[in-house]
């Protein structure tokens, strides 16, 4: 089992590394061709920190690995909410723009609500993510695009873009090289978790929700660390609600429309944390200075997933 273990931790180097030179050479080319630094955040650069689970998920649900699929984007969100905001709140407390505590955290609610009432039986008799559930996830993307050009646009938000300038061959060279990593990555990822599942004898239930989950979030803690030590509270808090939401309605959507998706119901457990955790959000932004998560609300926010962890691996569903 040792040898899947580093080839599982191989996997998530792999993974990640893809994802920055793919972001790296994508955002060079883009450059190249006069695109805006704006569309170049909202395209390539937040697509790139989601690349790991989308990558996994793609693999998962065409190998039918339906505990997977769920389990890395059910346990990311969980993930980034309550690990990620906490240690980020933890280095600097994180104050947040009106507009995510009155539109952001909500939808990403609405995501998690709406994602529960999918999978439990609203349109087919089973418990699956059907390709129809797939395509209303998307539209819902489509909408969360939407908001985000004209949000961007209204208030002249702009983003830092790191701005690395390459020749035509090194532009090519490192988005080619970061497609070859991730899909290398994505396979190791899937491949090992599901052995290493099978060998503890513990469900792939368990091994999504934690490890496969907690590894395709580095580049989310990464991004949202450095924005807390540099106080740009805003990409600490935007990068992680826009996450959750993209997770949801993209990756899931097409996870679905790749292979309808069996649901295990006992996910709805971490739906109902995720659920918790997003209301729990929304109300620290009125408890003490308004619209700010304070060091000791983020140090609940650790200790609740601390909490879920040991639960979860009681539970070993």
């Amino acid at each position: 089992m040792l040898t899947q273990i580093i080839l599982l931790v191989l996997g998530f180097g792999v993974l990640i590394k893809g994802a920055d030179w793919l972001v790296d050479g994508g955002s060079a080319l883009a450059r190249k061709y006069k695109i805006s630094e704006l569309a170049i955040g909202l395209t390539i650069v937040a697509f790139g920190t989601s690349m790991p689970e989308f990558v996994v998920n793609t693999f998962a649900a065409y190998q039918s690995h339906s505990d997977i699929v769920f389990g890395n984007i059910i346990g990311s969100n969980i993930f980034n909410l309550f690990a990620i905001l906490g240690i980020a709140g933890l280095i600097s407390p994180l104050i947040v723009q009106s507009s995510t505590v009155w539109k952001e955290i909500p939808l990403s609610f609405l995501a998690a609500l709406l994602l529960f009432f999918l999978t439990n039986s609203i349109f087919s008799e089973n418990a699956i993510l059907s390709r129809f559930d797939g395509i209303i996830l998307l539209i819902f993307f489509c909408f969360f695009l939407y908001y985000v050009f004209r949000q961007l646009k209204s208030e002249n938000i702009s983003l830092e873009i790191n701005r690395k300038e390459f020749s035509n061959l090194k532009i090519w060279l490192y988005i080619l090289i970061g497609l070859v990593f991730l899909i290398l990555g994505g396979r190791l990822v899937v491949v090992n978790s599901v052995k290493i599942a099978s060998a503890l004898g513990i469900s792939q239930t368990i091994i999504g929700l934690t490890i496969v989950a907690a590894g395709t979030s580095l580049p989310e803690l990464a991004t949202s660390v450095v924005a807390a030590i540099k106080r740009n509270n805003d990409i600490a808090v935007g990068n992680i609600i826009g996450s959750n939401i993209f997770n949801i309605f993209f990756i899931l959507g097409i996870s679905s429309l790749i292979r309808p998706v069996d649901y295990n119901i006992n996910f709805n457990y971490d739906l109902y944390f995720l659920g918790i955790g997003t209301i729990l959000l929304f109300i620290a932004m009125f408890s003490g200075k308004k619209k700010k998560l304070d060091r000791w609300e983020a140090g609940v926010l650790l200790l609740f997933y601390v909490g879920y962890t040991i639960l979860l691996i009681n539970r070993n569903v």
